[in-house]
């Protein structure tokens, strides 16, 4: 059960698994995408397709219908990755073992929608994968394998998530076999560790030049690739504003005098130094809304007109 592309990295180490039989894959129904609004199948979907496994797409399980068919193929296990969709006890139920699920994060840190942007942006340097048996509440459930993973300075959401990804197929795999030797205990979760990932809002990607520039590089790597981070940039006062997506860039070196937070420091090495509490930040690379991707220099000379560094210090994104 799974259905974006974190799920079927998973679902592609189980099938190649010469111990684990794949009796039928559930992915999310098809969602319109694109400018054209067109339904597309999801990654799982698609490997399950490419496989010749029988797909299903329920909207809930609220279908006495749809719980009969899932208990029809007589599980021994569940295996959720990434589904999106909360299963109902029902459900959690049918396995003669266990419903099993791939979480992205050191339970019980950063239990629900958004782990790897959570801890990203909480500038943590260590994440992992928790192999979990599923119950009723938000991934409360005992602990089967956990492993670690180093979040790199650099590390986007997308690279990030691609690492846990490849180590949570490999994690699973390895708690199957070990469920099937019978050595695989449960551990119950630490409540008064916990911390909550909720799903990332859109609004979330725009820059507040005010932070630390530690925390604003933060902040743009878990918002990349998506939602996006971004700031708003007016041409002039006659026009009205453009979003600007920035990608991640480093953290550079101290703000000029005067120079206030989300203002513009000139083009440094190549890079469009911006102004933030206590350090310049450097981006690398902008794409402004509907067109294409550009480096620092191209955007400073053919967006902003402004070519050498004093001239540059007198735009700013909107409202700053």
């Amino acid at each position: 059960m799974g259905t974006p592309e974190f799920a079927s990295t998973v679902l592609g180490h189980v099938l190649a698994s010469d111990a684990v039989t794949v009796a039928a894959v559930y992915t999310q129904p098809d969602r319109p995408c694109g400018r054209g609004k067109k339904c597309r199948p999801g990654p799982v979907k698609l490997l399950a397709l490419e496989r010749g496994l029988p797909v299903h797409q329920p909207t809930a399980f609220k279908d006495p219908e749809a719980v009969a068919t899932l208990a029809g193929y007589a599980p021994d296990v569940l295996l959720v990755a990434a589904y999106g969709m909360l299963l109902p006890q029902v459900v959690l139920d049918i396995p003669k073992l266990m419903p099993v699920n791939v979480h992205a994060s050191l339970l019980p840190a950063w239990r629900g929608a958004a782990p790897i942007e959570r801890a990203i942006a909480a500038g943590e340097t260590l994440t992992g994968i928790t192999i979990m048996r599923m119950e009723a509440g938000l991934d409360t459930g005992p602990m089967l394998l956990q492993r670690a993973l180093a979040i790199g300075e650099n590390d986007t959401a997308g690279s990030l998530r691609a690492e846990l990804a490849d180590l949570g197929g490999r994690l699973l795999v390895d708690a199957l076999e070990k469920m099937r030797q019978g050595s695989l205990p449960l551990v119950p979760q630490d409540d008064s560790r916990a911390s909550y990932a909720k799903k990332i809002d859109k609004a979330e990607g725009l820059i507040d030049w005010t932070r630390p520039a530690r925390a604003v590089h933060n902040q743009i790597r878990a918002m990349t690739p998506h939602p996006g981070a971004f700031f708003f940039w007016r041409p002039s006062p006659d026009k009205p504003a453009m979003r600007i997506n920035v990608q991640p860039g480093t953290v550079g070196g101290p703000v000029p005098q005067g120079l206030r937070p989300g203002r513009f420091a000139g083009l440094i090495d190549g890079a469009l130094g911006v102004a933030c509490a206590d350090a310049l930040y450097r981006i690398p690379a902008v794409t402004p809304a509907g067109k294409r991707t550009m480096d620092a220099t191209a955007f400073s000379c053919g967006y902003l007109g402004k070519c050498d560094d004093t001239a540059l210090a007198a735009c700013a994104p909107e409202g700053l």
